[in-house]
């Protein structure tokens, strides 16, 4: 918790909103306060014993009411110097307990006032630092941490800590987001040696890093069902890892990582939980069970999966973390086992349209240096063979990989037979067939070349929503699984994503494979195909040509030019249609008017979802004017930033991660963690945003209706297709509605910038944490005269400006 001070002639909270009050150190509100010291202004003269008494107020009321972490307190005086000691503020608010600690630091190579300030940190157990260039900042600042670790190294404590969550460069170029964070686990090497005890020597840290995909391996993916997953969260309540943690964001054709990116609250990505009871449950280390309702956006946001999801949780011994484990109902409640021999699956799996999920563990490679350069596949059938008796292997997987590879067998041969007697006519444009299972099998078929698909990255690593991964089923296999099994699922690719920014070209087909068993049904496995686009709508065009009229005729025909007639999917987007630029777009920014008339009469519905993961324009203000590099202002206002920064990181957790990253992960933290130095120069900045989707009513299977639009009246009529997931849509094509606007996709941001009282209640809410289970605050036998370093003499300037800063954990 954190609150700065500015003091003059009097003293006034550099925010208003926090005035009295210490408020989170989240990553907010540091990127607030340095803004705001970057606004300071020099005048006056510093009343020093005013900005003393006030800090030692706040501190004492937070203390006395429980709050925070309830283990170390510490003032930060940032000055160019003190004209006394001060010792009879000391004397009535911190001593002699000296329950908050002084840290001080001298602005600017004169050093009149020196004892004074050197006089204050030595008698609060606090240290004195003079910060005389931009060189000294961050070098002499960090003797702050030897201070705040002597306790626990006169102790002999080797408390073991785990990091936040934190991106390896490494793993940057990879495009699996959500495992792309690591944690580190350490703790503190110090000296041992009697003479120097009461010193408190820390020597550094000792540790390792930790891929949280490691830790999710507890979980595996085949048990969870179509929809379920794990995720993991901090005692601060953080995401370190969660399918829907998106850290990174595209701008222009480079990923780069969000600023706040391990800071996603656990409510930000679960928003459904309005109470926060699953957040607060698991924080507080709980072990437990919750069911609730969710919305779960999908297909970047353009289509949404209405699911009862059932939560447990608990507590990860000797780590400040929580596990969480979601099943989705109807799904992952029950395993499909079935009984096959090892030669019969072992003749199957080698068959060349057969492959497995690469990113699931059917088998451990990543152990021994000669079974890394193997794929799942190589490893599983190694297993079997008994070519690799080292290899340790999921066996339960591995019988359910051989059950699926022994059942879909027989696909090849069908797929094979329809190729042979496909009419290259009538049947052009279809490009693939392909099947996947819940043991992450997967096959496939090409029905042309390989370079004419026209969608190559499909079941590809470039397009990770259409493969299994260690996050998610695929987004075909997905969506059927919420259909009736016998209906087909017909998928586009938006006007926005697809490939080369042009008209998308195909259309993916898929429908779930159920198996019931005992009055107990699952999904076993979803089968589909991917076809030209073109295909689809010659299709649609000759069905709209046939009349069940006695002659044949049709008194009406979409061919004429007075109807205007769409085949669209139950989100609103349009596969088929007269303009052949409309397909790929949402029906409502085509036809306003009759997207509203399906909305006010039920059969399409608007579903309001959010995004706090956004990132949104902002407008970039240009700062020029000189300022003298080596000014004492200019160190003043540096050396205040980086406190804010990395001393108010250490306090936040107190553990030895700040030393570790400071110096092992220095090179990590530079390029994803202080991306505030480069932050004028973004175009984008997180923000929270809301957005549409709309879908179909599937109860009501077919309405029609008139649309005053002034001068005329527009007819409409609108069907469900049966066993699928589309809809005709005709329309009258003589009537000019315009007088409707266009319903749009569009993403608005929350924006709570401009309501002050709104940003401020925000910016003072206090989420819950759990706080640390160690706390070393003082030591009696610690050496406390060792609080810095000699002073020069020298004359100092008039005050200008002097600044104090409070940081409690």
């Amino acid at each position: 918790f954190i609150s700065s001070l500015q003091y003059n002639d009097y003293v006034h909270f550099i925010e208003p909103c926090f005035k009295g009050i210490l408020v989170q150190a989240d990553r907010d509100n540091r990127e607030h306060f340095k803004q705001l010291v970057e606004e300071l202004q020099a005048k006056g003269v510093g009343t020093v014993n005013k900005a003393l008494t006030e800090s030692f107020k706040i501190l004492r009321e937070f203390r006395n009411a429980g709050q925070g972490g309830l283990c170390n307190q510490a003032i930060m005086l940032i000055t160019d110097g003190a004209v006394e000691d001060y010792e009879a503020v000391f004397e009535k608010y911190n001593w002699p307990d000296r329950k908050v600690r002084v840290f001080t630091y001298l602005i600017g190579r004169e050093v009149t006032f020196a004892p004074n300030v050197k006089w204050i940190a030595c008698n609060n157990k606090g240290y004195y630092t003079q910060i005389s260039t931009l060189a000294d900042v961050q070098e002499n600042v960090m003797e702050y941490l030897h201070v705040l670790s002597r306790p626990m190294v006169i102790n002999h404590d080797h408390d073991i800590i785990w990091t936040e969550a934190y991106m390896d460069s490494a793993l940057f170029a990879s495009q699996a987001q959500s495992l792309l964070l690591m944690t580190t686990v350490a703790m503190p090497v110090f000296s041992k040696k009697n003479e120097t005890r009461s010193h408190g020597i820390l020597l550094g840290v000792v540790g390792s890093d930790v891929p949280l995909r490691e830790l999710l391996k507890l979980a595996p993916r085949y048990k969870l069902g179509v929809h379920g997953y794990a995720f993991l969260n901090t005692n601060n309540g953080y995401i370190l890892s969660h399918p829907d943690l998106r850290p990174l964001y595209k701008e222009g054709k480079k990923l780069k990582p969000k600023p706040n990116y391990n800071s996603v609250d656990l409510s930000e990505v679960e928003w459904e939980d309005q109470d926060e009871i699953l957040r607060t449950a698991m924080i507080n280390g709980e072990t437990g069970y919750l069911s609730m309702d969710v919305k779960v956006p999908v297909d970047k946001g353009k289509r949404v999966l209405f699911l009862t999801n059932d939560y447990f949780f608990t507590d990860i011994s000797g780590t400040p973390f929580s596990l969480g484990v979601v099943l989705s109902r109807g799904h992952g409640e029950y395993i499909l086992m079935g009984n096959t021999s090892v030669e019969e699956g072992l003749h199957d799996l080698l068959q060349p349209d057969l492959s497995l999920a690469n990113e699931w563990i059917y088998c451990i490679t990543d152990i021994d240096p000669d079974h890394r350069k193997l794929s799942q596949l190589e490893a599983v059938i190694r297993f079997l063979t008994g070519e690799e008796p080292d290899l340790e292997c999921d066996e339960e997987l591995v019988q359910e990989v051989l059950f699926d590879a022994v059942v879909t067998a027989p696909m090849e041969a069908y797929w094979t037979t329809l190729a042979l007697n496909m009419s290259m006519e009538a049947e052009a444009g279809v490009e693939m067939a392909f099947l996947g299972t819940r043991a992450g099998l997967m096959r496939s078929a090409l029905y042309v070349g390989s370079e004419k698909i026209s969608n190559r990255k499909f079941l590809t690593q470039k397009d990770k929503e259409s493969i299994f991964t260690m996050d998610h089923f695929p987004l075909w296999y997905r969506r059927a699984a919420e259909h009736p099994p016998g209906s087909f699922i017909y998928s586009i690719v938006s006007e926005d994503d697809s490939e080369g920014g042009g008209l998308p070209k195909v259309v993916t087909v898929s429908t779930a494979v159920a198996v019931s068993v005992d009055g107990k049904m699952g999904i076993a496995a979803a089968v589909g195909v991917q076809i030209k686009l073109e295909l689809l709508q010659r299709k649609f065009w000759m069905a709209m040509q046939q009349c069940s009229a006695f002659d044949g005729a049709c008194p009406l025909s979409c061919q004429d030019d007075i109807l205007n007639c769409f085949l669209i999917d139950n989100n609103g987007f349009i596969f088929v249609s007269k303009r052949p630029a409309e397909p790929g777009k949402f029906f409502g920014a085509v036809d306003g008017s009759v997207m509203t008339q399906l909305l006010n009469m039920g059969m399409f519905r608007r579903v309001t979802m959010y995004d706090y993961q956004a990132m949104c324009k902002v407008p970039y203000h240009h700062h020029s004017g000189a300022r003298p590099l080596l000014s004492p202002i200019y160190a003043f206002l540096a050396a205040v930033k980086w406190l804010i920064s990395d001393f108010l990181i250490f306090l936040l957790e107190f553990n030895m991660s700040s030393f570790w990253h400071s110096d092992n992960l220095a090179d990590a933290k530079a390029v994803f963690h202080h991306s505030h130095k480069h932050k004028k120069h973004d175009t984008l900045q997180p923000c929270d945003t809301e957005y549409p989707v709309f879908i179909y009513e599937p109860a009501i299977k077919e309405t029609n209706g008139l649309i005053e639009c002034g001068d005329c009246q527009k007819m409409f009529v609108a069907q469900q297709i049966t066993s699928s997931n589309l809809l005709l849509l005709v329309t009258d094509a003589t009537c000019d509605c315009s007088i409707f606007p266009p319903v749009l996709l569009d993403v608005k941001e929350v924006n709570v910038a401009h309501n002050a009282s709104v940003k401020c209640e925000r910016m003072r809410s206090q989420k819950l944490r759990r706080r640390p289970d160690t706390c070393h605050a003082f030591h009696p036998e610690e050496n406390a005269q060792d609080c810095g370093g000699a002073a020069e003499v020298s004359v100092s300037p008039v005050l200008l400006l002097l600044s104090l800063t409070l940081l409690l954990q």
